[in-house]
C-alpha cells in the first residue's frame, strides 16, 4: 500500500524522480506549450505575460490594476507595460473605480474575449487532433494523470527558504 499524504500525493518518504525524468517532464510540457501557441498565433503577437493578463481580466474583472498585479505575481510598473498593447489593440479597457478615483478599473472588452476564444479554440482544436490519435490505452493513461497533473499545477512551494548561519 502507498503512503500518501492526505491528499492522495505520494508522502515524503516515496523516492524522487530522477533529474532526467524531471528534465523530460519539463520539456514535453514546454515543447506542447509552444506547439499549442503557434497553433493558435495571431496577428496581435501577443506575448505569454499579455495573453495571461488578459485571461485574468476576463476571469476576474473588471479589477484594478493593483489587484490584477498581485495576481499575475509582478510589479504594478511592468503589469502597466504588459497592458498597454492590449488597450491599443482595444482588448481591454481601462476606467477609473468608482469607490476610488485613484485607481483604475481593468476590464476585458467584446473583442479581447472574441480575441480569447479563438485562441483557447484553436489550442485545444490541435490538442484533440493529437488525442485522437492515441490508442483507448494511451488516451485512458492520459486521463488518469489528469488530477496528478492539477496538483503539480496548484501544490504551493512547501520547502523553507535557506537560512542565515547563526552568528
Amino acid at each position: 500500500m502507498t503512503d500518501t499524504d492526505g491528499r492522495g500525493a505520494p508522502s515524503a518518504a516515496r523516492a524522487q524522480p530522477s533529474s532526467a525524468a524531471v528534465a523530460r517532464l519539463r520539456l514535453i510540457v514546454a515543447r506542447l506549450y509552444r506547439q499549442l501557441a503557434q497553433a493558435s498565433s495571431d496577428d496581435l503577437d501577443l506575448t505569454y505575460a499579455q495573453l495571461s493578463a488578459l485571461a485574468r481580466v476576463q476571469a476576474h474583472g473588471p479589477v484594478r490594476l493593483g489587484e490584477l498585479a498581485a495576481l499575475e505575481q509582478v510589479a504594478a510598473p511592468s503589469l502597466t507595460r504588459t497592458l498597454r498593447p492590449l488597450a491599443a489593440a482595444g482588448l481591454i479597457s481601462k476606467e477609473a473605480d468608482p469607490t476610488d478615483g485613484r485607481s483604475l478599473l481593468v476590464s476585458i472588452t467584446a473583442e479581447g474575449g472574441a480575441h480569447l476564444d479563438r485562441i483557447r479554440r484553436a489550442r485545444s482544436e490541435l490538442l484533440a487532433r493529437r488525442m485522437s490519435r492515441l490508442s483507448p490505452e494511451q488516451s485512458d493513461t492520459l486521463l488518469a494523470a489528469l488530477p496528478v497533473l492539477e496538483l503539480l499545477l496548484t501544490e504551493q512551494e512547501t520547502t523553507p527558504a535557506p537560512q542565515a548561519p547563526p552568528p
